[in-house]
């Protein structure tokens, strides 16, 4: 009966009395004050010293002490001979800390480990501090800690592994809750009490002098600070200086830094919101140069502190919805320039400008920024690409005397490119300087202006080329929703202050992804910005920090416990919803169907497509997951079960019959082979077959994705050229390659590529009836006289469509006409534009010139992502769609925008394939190794760069294209 108390005191009143807000009782009634309306609303000892001075934080520190005590010998009562109980206890006593009072409980856990272990917590404590006055990291100083309290207890009880589990479990915890509450330690050391300065200026833990050879974090040292510590810390050319935190006394610095004449300093603002991506707060603090003595450097110091709240630095913050936070200073050398100035690594002015922008004068470069005097202007070229990089000066504009060497500005252009490639793409406004020696870099910002930066890359496999108002409508909140929620899953609260609906956008009527935004999550996330398009393209990726995955196991393991369940999901879904719902709508006859009805179900579908396209997303990002991790490659893996290999394989199985039939050497349309099949009844048996095909795979287009392109069923002609060109190549057609998947790896990520498979074919075949169910529909405004053909409901919002059915009597028809003549002629003057940029950066998208990129007619050789392995020479065919099926043979090198699942029967014609956009997973690889084509995917712009007729070479493995001739 004992163990049973003791076991409800220690799992029920311990909780609570870590709950128990003593330290709020005890602030309020002596300052009036309540710590959880206060700072980072901690109920915390060190919030107690913060904001109630010394007596608070002791009698704060007694209060939290006595738990932990009471806790230890309650479960030494009840449990004297069992230790593990006493751990258990201050386990239960600091969940209830952090659950009632936010507070981390290390009072408590102290001495309650006092209580119960004296000698390993004054053990743990003496090495701890030890570490702690050296190191001066109390982030680092904690996780020791309590890595070596939980030691110091398993070598203490080696035998007892119910002990050693709480023991490990208790450390654990304590570094969870220090990951989840914000610090109190973070706070200004300004608005610390007199009395509990000198104690809380020690726990900071910071070094008595940050400089830039530290590694620094920004929400401490500013943007601009911790910018150039990173690159100082990569090697790059970056003046040493000290950091002055917010709220830190000056006069150690002044007591370390002796400025003179020979060695002059400056002093540079690196406030909170400085230099960031989305404010640049450029010309709003203040800087201080030629600093030659202590009092100069004193009072540049204060001049710089002042300058945060000027009345148009406070409006500057204002406008941004930026807090008012502290301002850290920069004390630099100075550097003595021979030539000086800034850099865009993109033109800001024209982001289509493919040019890194230098302005460049002799001496420092504050002339520049000061805008007082007129620099050298340069646009330089720079192509960093197979065979050599390309640099090539051109001045902007004619100035009678050129001072600047060309080494110099090509030095600049190469450090501009490199350091937006160490900032993951985002452009960068770089200030250097020359001294005739060395290329020094004074600061690196973002160009807020060209912020978000948005990619056309991924976006054009999920949705390419242009797109129609009603497409557009049904797919961007589809997807911008699903990414969200699953965003969220994984960030929970980190997630706040994201807009999703920013996720995707349309430019030039084409899909654009917000890779500023993809970015941003991965980052918190703790994985690298890059990391969808390595998961989805098969792009290289760079590894995260240990600490930052560490730091996001929890929104990682939920998401991987989405991944571990995603196959017995879908197939739940799949049996309670979406095989029904397909069942229903397939065995309707929706020409028979009311407006009413019609509509109704076109809301079922898009109710049922979001679970499907959570589902389309997850799956390939789960496939690419387990094809990385268990190291399977994509020629290991056999697609049959994709819809594209499905239907090319059904079509194939036909073409075989046909030729054991019939001769097919006198046939040369589509018209020619159904015109001799339908001379006897084996002909039509295959005819029928031919239907039937038709109709399982009538989902299937140009664009599944795409609700305003047609689907096979729409025009079975185009299925029929597509079939007698299989059959007119049959004895030239490769044959599939074989595949051993006997590998339990291999068998592990075919199940994944399996319910790929099935996930795409769910979501094409929900889209398709969603296509058929809006031409029916427009079917019955033609009849109202509403619209003039069925493609013009696909110039209308869904939005539109509804407001049209609530009072169609009631609109304007040429009105309505007018706008949808209108978005007509928009669509074709974007379907025309050539040159398209994949990237775009800011909301403004400049119409891009269709002349050929700088300086590219002069390459022969081009990289991708290599998708299928082998050698091959043939002749360029381009083909932007299914309207230009042209012949092709085994000596067809096939070029395309792109590819999806319809796209099968065309592309295993070919002798290689050739793709603007798409990855090792794209629906042109998968059909490219199916049939051992060589396939290089990633070649921007290549419909455009290559021409009908040129003899190129490709290699699949190494992903080159070779052009051999002109």
């Amino acid at each position: 009966m004992t163990s049973i108390i003791g076991s409800l005191i220690i799992f029920c009143f311990c909780p609570l009395l870590g709950g128990l807000p003593l330290i709020d009782w005890l602030t309020y009634g002596l300052k009036g004050q309540k710590l959880s309306q206060l700072g980072t609303g901690n109920v915390s000892v060190s919030a107690a010293f913060y904001h109630g001075g010394t007596l608070v934080g002791v009698l704060a520190v007694l209060s939290e002490a006595g738990k932990g005590i009471v806790a230890v010998l309650l479960a030494r009562y009840f449990f004297p001979f069992e230790p593990f109980w006493e751990v258990m206890a201050l386990i239960a006593l600091i969940i209830g800390r952090y659950w009632r009072g936010k507070g981390a409980g290390t009072t408590n856990l102290f001495w309650g480990m006092m209580v119960h272990d004296w000698a390993a917590t004054f053990l743990t404590a003496l090495i701890g501090f030890t570490s702690f006055t050296i190191f001066r990291d109390r982030v680092t100083g904690r996780l020791v800690a309590l890595f070596l309290l939980a030691f110091i207890l398993t070598v203490r009880h080696p035998y007892d592994l119910v002990y050693i589990l709480l023991a490990w479990s208790l450390s654990g915890l304590m570094a969870w809750i220090f990951y989840k509450i914000p610090d109190d330690l973070s706070l200004p050391e300004t608005g610390v009490k007199s009395s509990s300065r000198t104690m809380f200026a020690f726990f900071r833990g910071e070094k008595s002098l940050l400089c830039l050879n530290d590694k620094l974090e920004a929400d401490k040292v500013g943007q601009k600070a911790a910018n150039l510590a990173y690159l100082r810390s990569l090697g790059y050319g970056v003046p040493n200086g000290w950091i002055l935190l917010p709220g830190d006394d000056p006069q150690t610095l002044l007591d370390y830094i002796d400025p003179s004449l020979e060695h002059p300093f400056v002093v540079r603002s690196s406030a909170m919101g400085e230099d960031t991506e989305t404010a640049s707060a450029a010309g709003q603090y203040l800087t201080r140069l030629n600093i030659t003595n202590q009092e100069a450097l004193k009072a540049a110091i204060f001049d710089c502190l002042a300058a945060y709240n000027h009345p148009h630095a406070v409006k500057y913050r204002r406008d941004r919805g930026q807090s008012d936070e502290e301002i850290a200073l920069l004390i630099q050398k100075q550097i003595e320039g021979t030539v000086s100035g800034v850099a865009f690594s993109r033109d800001p002015v024209n982001p289509l400008n493919n040019c890194v922008i230098i302005e460049a004068l002799p001496g420092a470069a504050n002339q520049i920024v000061s805008g007082k005097i007129t620099p050298e202007q340069y646009q330089v070229e720079v192509y960093d690409k197979l065979e050599n990089d390309v640099i090539n000066i051109k001045k902007i504009q004619q100035i009678p005397s050129r001072n600047i060497p060309d080494f110099i500005i090509e030095k600049v252009a190469i450090l501009a490119r490199n350091i937006e490639n160490l900032y993951h793409g985002i452009p960068q406004d770089i200030e250097w300087t020359y001294d005739g020696e060395a290329l020094w870099i004074l600061q690196t910002r973002s160009i807020t202006n060209l912020q978000p930066i948005w990619t056309r890359k991924i976006a054009s496999e999920v949705i390419p080329g242009v797109i129609r108002p009603l497409t557009w409508s049904i797919n961007q909140p589809l997807t911008c929703g699903v990414w969200g929620d699953i965003f969220t899953l994984v960030l929970k609260e980190k997630a706040s202050d994201l807009d999703f609906d920013q996720t995707a956008t349309l430019h030039y009527q084409q899909a654009y992804f917000n890779a500023t935004l993809l970015g941003q999550i991965f980052r918190r996330m703790g994985l690298p910005p890059e990391s969808l398009e390595f998961l989805t393209r098969g792009e290289k990726i760079t590894k995260p920090s240990l600490a930052s995955t560490i730091s996001n196991l929890p929104g990682l393991w939920r998401l991987f416990t989405k991944e571990w369940t995603l196959t017995k999901d879908f197939w739940q879904d799949y049996r309670q919803r979406f095989k029904p719902q397909l069942e229903k709508l397939q065995h309707q006859e929706i020409q028979q169907l009311s407006p009413q009805e019609l509509l109704k179900n076109i809301e079922k579908i898009l109710s049922i497509l979001k679970p499907t396209t959570y589902y389309s997303i997850l799956a390939p990002l789960s496939l690419s997951l387990r094809q990385a991790l268990l190291k399977v490659s994509p020629e290991q893996l056999n697609n049959h079960s994709t819809p594209e290999i499905a239907a090319l394989q059904a079509l194939e199985k036909l073409a075989n019959e046909i030729t054991s039939l019939i001769d097919v050497k006198n046939i040369n349309t589509a018209e020619d082979l159904f015109s001799a099949l339908a001379q006897n009844q084996k002909g039509q048996n295959l005819i029928q077959k031919f239907d039937l095909i038709v109709e399982n795979y009538g989902y299937l287009s140009d664009v599944a994705t795409d609700i305003s392109i047609p689907c096979w069923r729409d025009h079975p002609n185009i299925v029929k050229t597509l079939l007698t060109q299989l059959t007119q190549n049959h004895s030239q057609r490769k044959n599939n390659v074989k595949k051993n998947n006997n590998n339990w790896r291999i068998k592990n990520v075919q199940k994944r590529l399996d319910l790929k498979g099935k996930v795409t074919e769910i979501y094409s075949q929900f889209l398709a009836q969603l296509r058929w169910h809006f031409l029916e529909l427009a079917d019955y405004l033609i009849t109202k006289g509403i619209i003039q053909e069925s493609q013009d409901i696909f110039e209308l919002t869904y939005a539109e469509i509804l407001e049209l059915m609530e009072d169609e009597d009631k609109k304007n028809d040429a009105e309505l006409n007018k706008k949808i003549k209108q978005r007509k002629q928009q669509f074709e003057i974007n379907k025309s534009l050539k040159r398209i940029p994949y990237i775009v950066y800011g909301n403004i998208a400049p119409i891009p010139e269709n002349e050929p990129e700088l300086s590219k007619s002069s390459y022969r050789k081009f990289k991708g992502i290599g998708a299928s392995f082998g050698q091959v020479e043939g002749y360029i065919r381009i083909c932007r769609n299914f309207q230009q099926i042209g012949e092709i043979n085994s000596q067809t090198i096939l070029v395309i925008p792109y590819a999806d699942s319809g796209w099968g029967p065309l592309l295993a014609n070919a002798g290689g394939i050739i793709a603007e956009v798409g990855g090792a997973l794209s629906h042109g690889a998968i059909i490219a190794r199916e049939y051992g084509i060589p396939a290089v995917m990633n070649i921007d712009h290549a419909t455009e760069i290559f021409q009908e007729g040129q003899r190129v070479k490709i290699d699949g493995q190494q992903g080159i294209i070779e052009l051999l001739e002109n």
